[in-house]
């Protein structure tokens, strides 16, 4: 029986290495520097990126992948032998990205069957999804299944941050209604979290280190759970992170990854991501 193909973009923040060993194919986004247009993973490394962020005078911007992009992602699958493909987007809230993977899985539906799932998601969240998705697909289950499973992470599925300040996520558009708390949070670090597939600030913290127990502490209570990843965005504190969530309870090992350009974009140096998805109870 030939393999369900599964697809994501580089919103996702998996590391290269766990994509090519799941074979999980990562359609890139576009990062602009002022005029300079750059592919993400392609022509802009999270190390080069960040060095830029960190020392350069222009704000960066992302762009989503034309349907192009993923249409040839989609046609790739189909001549290496795949039967389908699974794609899964970051939250339709946050990109276009989730309708240019619609407008291409429209555009070869008479070649081969795509199913689109909108995560309403981001970074080590929208990661998970994926994931599952190749260990759904590697089991040999089949596209309705796979899709029926991702619609139902969905609802499990959480992503927090913390970031030294909202400035990225404001002069982004990113933030949402949480805009207003912008003055009364200007002496204290912010949590923010991706609710309904876009980002909110979830809490507000009065220091650094209160806000990463606070994080980490969000996996913990919430478990038993399914999967758990973190991401860090050039932050020097990233291990602290790492050694408080080895108290959480996850059916399957922590992934951890370089929170790349798609969302540091928007988030920020210093910034440090937690995303997991509960157990079905």
């Amino acid at each position: 029986m030939a393999s369900i193909q599964v697809v994501t973009d580089s919103a996702c923040d998996l590391p290269t290495t766990t994509t090519e060993e799941r074979d999980v194919r990562v359609v890139p986004l576009t990062i602009r520097f002022g005029s300079e247009e750059l592919v993400d993973r392609d022509e802009l490394s999270g190390k080069e990126f960040w060095d830029r962020v960190v020392t350069g005078p222009d704000m960066p911007a992302t762009a989503a992948p034309s349907p192009g992009a993923f249409q040839k992602a989609f046609l790739e699958a189909r001549a290496a032998g795949s039967s389908a493909v699974v794609c899964v987007t970051i939250s339709s809230g946050l990109s276009a990205t989730y309708q240019s993977a619609l407008t291409a899985a429209e555009a070869v539906g008479d070649q081969i069957p795509v199913r689109v799932i909108d995560t309403l998601s981001v970074t080590g969240g929208e990661g998970l999804l994926a994931l599952a998705a190749a260990d759904l697909a590697s089991s040999g289950a089949g596209l309705d299944d796979i899709a029926a499973a991702l619609e139902d992470m969905k609802d499990r599925t959480y992503v927090y941050g913390v970031v030294d300040s909202l400035d990225y996520l404001r002069r982004g558009g990113r933030i949402g209604g949480a805009a207003k708390l912008m003055g009364s949070l200007l002496s204290i670090k912010p949590v923010i979290e991706v609710r309904e597939g876009v980002v909110e600030v979830e809490s507000k913290q009065r220091t650094r280190s209160r806000s990463l127990q606070y994080l980490a502490n969000k996996a913990i209570e919430a478990g038993p759970l399914e999967r758990l990843a973190a991401t860090s965005g050039v932050a020097p504190d990233f291990d602290i992170v790492l050694d408080l969530l080895r108290k959480a309870a996850t059916e399957h090992d922590l992934v951890t990854g370089e929170l790349g350009p798609v969302v540091g974009s928007h988030t920020g140096p210093g910034s440090v991501g937690v995303s997991f998805i509960t157990s079905a109870r």
